[in-house]
Parts: structure tokens; sequence; C-alpha cells
């Protein structure tokens, strides 16, 4: 299992450098206590709790799994203790509401910690970031004894809690779910119903587990229009040492993510508390699954990083062959494989999707921060695009996440199979990301039809606007010519495409459906193509304006210009399959699939 290094010098070159973060927080009015100084001393403590106590526990995790027993479950060796640590230090009140004893710094404050302990250690970090989505559900639709009830031992970290949504019977169709909520004399509820693929649902790392539940009222109608949403303690906070009707009844046996309990969770007449209005659930339900999906976003990168780190110094270590140029290493019996472009083609193509990713979720970041803006035009706009670059975020940085994976795997060769390395798990527990908090269909889906098409493109314009500016200012910098010009082209194309998708399902509707993934990963390469070349532009005026790290940023520049030439390409092949139609997946009658 390689040793884990938190990336701070790439974080503070896209935190300070690109973005511009210390003007962003000066900006805000919860961003006045987070000073370069305060905020570097956050980045260095919450790195040292994440490289000396979260990455020991990784591969422990895994090779121990949870265990369920009657006296409910018990997580791996060292992840209870890990967590008491964690609430100790501050950590889960980071980013919380000061009104409810949170330390009210920026949410993307928040996201860099995220990042680390999740590259550190991501099945560990589900438990406490499973949180910040029923922090987020009871901050926005919460009342306000709910949220001292209930968000201040969430905010500490005393308690944990969850998103329950799934059942056997259904998934993304949430329309289907059966879980029932009987409203009681005293203005509770008895929930009573079976919830699957919970992560985190039952576990012995704090005292109390909130759930977040879906469920129907006996009078709601058919459908997403009739669910409401119900907060259901593990224990009622009046009656602590009493059964409240929750319990899990299995773990699911997974591919991956082992040290993270993946529940099927039983309501058994538990008493519940409607939060929000009666069959809006579906509504609060969003501003949990907004949160998780950005959180699910930075797995990807977690996965990604974890993978460069491992590839690179494998391949700086391990000899086999000679280059094809000439002995590179000529005092040893073969060259480190690091010299070999195959090799250097995988580590490039992660080193590209792992930065790139890194300015793309905090570039969100800074957005999601102005959503608590005191000016409601700054936070209508903010809303907009981040409804348009959330589902991007999601399952672009999840599937590049497992390609990325997988390439780390392959540059060991057959030590990347092997458990002791660490790359097999790194892939295991990448696959789900791509999966959970809907699939990248879903989110192909919830892009192009929901948020672009049928706001007629306002949510995607002001994204393409900064491209375009960005351009403009540029058009006349030598050093950014291999980077401008493309940059530009892809950007009227983008528009293009969206125009013609648009058109065509106006004739047919599925056209969307068929045309959905292959623009939502248009998107993202797109979406990097910004990225990369301003981070291009950053490292050239730093070598212009003189610095002692030169390697650092004339890899920049030669990493921008690898994924020009090699992976933005990739958009033409998903141009070419939004443009062949919907046809030729249709066309074949469901029959002619086969007797299997």
């Amino acid at each position: 299992m390689p040793d884990y290094k938190a990336p701070l010098r790439d974080l503070r070159f896209v935190r300070n450098e690109l973005l511009g973060y210390e003007a962003h927080y000066a900006k805000l009015p919860q961003g006045q206590d987070a000073t370069p100084d305060m905020v570097d001393a956050i980045l260095e403590e919450g790195a040292k709790f994440c490289q000396q106590v979260l990455s020991p526990l990784n591969r422990v995790g895994d090779e121990q799994g949870c265990t369920l027993t009657d006296a409910g479950v018990t997580t791996p060796a060292g992840f209870k203790e890990a967590y008491q640590q964690f609430v100790q230090g501050g950590w889960p009140s980071l980013a919380g509401d000061s009104e409810f004893g949170g330390q009210g710094l920026p949410a993307s404050l928040g996201f860099a910690l995220s990042e680390m302990m999740g590259e550190a250690n991501w099945s560990w970090s589900m438990y406490p970031g499973l949180s910040h989505g029923a922090m987020n559900t009871l901050e926005a639709h919460g009342t306000q004894e709910q949220k001292e009830t209930y968000l201040t031992k969430l905010i500490s970290g005393q308690w944990t809690g969850t998103m329950c949504l799934t059942e056997p019977h259904c998934g993304t169709d949430l329309g289907l779910l059966k879980t029932r909520a009987q409203p009681q004399e005293d203005g509770g509820y008895r929930i009573s119903g079976t919830k699957i693929f919970i992560s985190a649902g039952e576990h012995d790392m704090a005292e109390n587990i909130v759930h977040i539940v879906l469920a129907r009222l006996p009078d709601a109608p058919e459908g997403t229009k009739g669910i409401s949403l119900f907060i259901v303690p593990r224990y009622r906070p009046d009656a602590m040492n009493e059964s409240n009707g929750v319990s899990c009844g299995s773990l699911e046996h997974k591919m991956g993510i082992h040290g993270n309990a993946t529940c099927v969770m039983n309501f058994d007449e538990a008493t519940g508390y409607l939060l929000g209005e009666p069959n809006k659930g579906l509504n609060g339900m969003f501003t949990f699954m907004n949160a998780a999906r950005i959180g699910t976003g930075i797995q990807g990168l977690a996965h990604t990083e974890i993978a460069y780190q491992g590839a690179v110094r494998y391949a700086r270590e391990r000899l086999q062959m000679r280059s094809l140029s000439g002995a590179q290493n000529p005092d040893g019996p073969a060259d480190p494989i690091i010299v070999h472009p195959d090799v250097r083609r995988m580590l490039l193509t992660i080193k590209a999707f792992s930065e790139g990713n890194r300015a793309l979720v905090y570039y969100t970041a800074q957005i999601a921060d102005l959503l608590k803006s005191p000016d409601a035009e700054i936070r209508e706009q903010a809303d907009l695009e981040l409804s348009f670059l959330t589902p991007i975020v999601k399952a672009f940085l999840t599937e590049t996440g497992f390609e990325a994976a997988n390439l780390g795997l392959q540059c060991y060769g057959g030590h990347g199979y092997i458990s002791e390395w660490g790359m097999e798990q790194n892939v295991r527990d990448s696959r789900i990301a791509t999966l959970y908090e809907g699939t990248t269909g879903i989110q192909a889906l919830d892009l192009l039809g929901r948020k672009v098409l049928m706001t007629q493109g306002a949510t995607m314009r002001p994204f393409t606007k900064v491209i375009h500016k960005f351009c403009q200012a540029q058009g006349e910098n030598d050093k950014l010519a291999e980077f401008i010009k493309p940059l530009a082209a892809l950007n009227k194309e983008w528009g293009e495409l969206t125009m013609a998708i648009g058109m065509k399902a106006m004739k047919n509707h599925e056209e969307v459906g068929a045309a959905s993934v292959d623009y939502l990963m248009y998107s993202g390469y797109a979406c990097l193509a910004y990225f990369w070349a301003k981070m291009a532009h950053t490292a050239h005026r730093a070598l212009g304006d003189g610095t002692n790290e030169e390697g650092f940023y004339q890899a920049k520049i030669q990493t921008a210009q690898f994924y020009y030439q090699r992976l933005l390409p990739r958009t033409q092949m998903h141009k070419a399959c939004v443009e062949s139609g919907a046809d030729n997946l249709l066309a074949m009658k469901t029959d002619d699939f086969g007797d299997v």
C-alpha cells in the first residue's frame, strides 16, 4: 500500500494562484476568518491527520470490513478511535453554521479537508462525509427546534447522519417507493419500510445516527409528488437508551469500500418527524443529493490522486528493459519504466485528470460558497451555474477516476493485481463512485434534459461565457496560442452541438437519452480544456515573474500540452456518437437481443 502524501502544493496552486481564493474569501461574510494563515494552518493540520491517522487504516478497513452482530455493526480496528480524534480536533464543525456550534468557515474549505480524507481512506471518510448532506438538508428545511436538536449534534460530530432513499424495488425511480409514515396524535409519525444500500447506516463510531428518510403519508398522491421527508433518529433524543425501531437487517457484500458499512435498514414503526412540507420531500432530497454528488465527484478525484502517487513512485523504481533511444540507467541492469513512452502516456493521463479535475472541483466549490451570499442576485446566478456543473463534477470525475485507477494498476503490471501494493483496492473502491448518488446515465439525463434543454441553455451560459471572456482576453498572448484557438473553437462547437441535440429532440424525445452520456463526457473534457489553458497561463506568468520552482510550473505547461494533444481529441469521438442519433440504439427489437 503506497504511503499517502497530501497534495498540498497543488491544492495551494489551484486555490491561491489559479482561482484567487484569498480575494474570494475576503468578499464572503463567512470568509472573514478564513485568512491565509488560518487556511494554511487548517490544510497543514488536516494533512497530518489524514497522513498519520487515516491512511494507515485504509488497508485495515479493506481487509477486515465491518461486522454485524446482535449488538449492531462493528467497524474495522482503529476506525472508531480515529473518529474520536476527528471530533476532538473540531473537524466536523469546520464549515458548520456558527448559530448551531459550527466554526462558520466557507464550505469550500471543508471540500479541501474532504479531498484529503478521501484520498487517505475513502471508506472511513464516508462516515462523517454523509453527515454533511444531512446537515445541509436540516439547515435548509428544518424548523428551529429541529436544528437545535439535531443540527447541533451533527455539526459537533457527536452524531452522524445518512440519507435513506433506495428500496429493494426502487432505485432511481423514487416514485415507486413504499415506505410509509403514519401520523400520530403527538405530531410525530410512525415510519415503516426497508431501505437498502445505506452507507454508514449503522456503526459504532458515534452515539446516534440521524437518518433522513423518504416516505409516503397515507393520503399522498402517487409518484414523486407524494414523497415526504422525515427525520428518523436511531435513538430518540429523549430516550437514548431505548430502541426507536431502527435496525440494520444485513450488511451488503461488496466489491470495494469494505471499511464502510453499507446496510439494509429496517424501520419498524420508528418514530420520525416531518422535515419540510408534506409531499415536498423530493425538493428536500435534492438539497442532500447535490451536496452528495459533489462529494462523490471528490471521490473520483481522490482515487485519481492515489493512482498517480502510487504509479509514479513505482515507475521511478521498477527496472524493466532499456529505453529504445539508449540506456538511461547505464549503471543498472535495466532502465526504470518511467522512461518508456507508454508508461508516460498512462502517468500523464492520470496527472492531467487529477490536476484538471481538482481545478474543476475548487471552481465549483467557489460557486457553492456564493449560495450563502447576502445578495439575492449573486445567489441566484450561483445556483444557476452550480446546477449545470454538479452533474458534470459527479459523473465526469468518477468516470475518469475509475479510468485513472485502472491505469495506475496497469503501470504496476502483474504487481498491480496483488493486494499488497494497494492499486487493486483503489480500482475496487473507485468503481462504486459511478453508481451511487445517481449513475452516470442519470447524471447525463439530468445535465442534458433538465439542466440544459429545459432551460434553453440558461444554465450553461454562465460557464461558456467565462471561457469566451478568457479566450478574448488572451487572444493576443502568443504563449497561449496553442490553447486559445482550439478552446475558442471548442466553446463554439459546444453550443452548436447543444442546439443540434435540442432540434432533434423536438422531433424525437429519445434523442436526449441517446446523446446524454456522450454529451456529458464532451462537456467534462471541454471544462478541463478551459482549466488547463488557465493553468498554463498561470504557470507562464509565474515563470515570467521569476520562481525557484521552475520544474513545477514547466510541468503544468507540459501537462496542458499533453491534455490538448492526447485527451481533448476525445471530444470528437463523443461528438460523432451524439450525431449518430438514437436509431442505432433503438432499431433492434427487444426480443432480438437474444434468448439468454
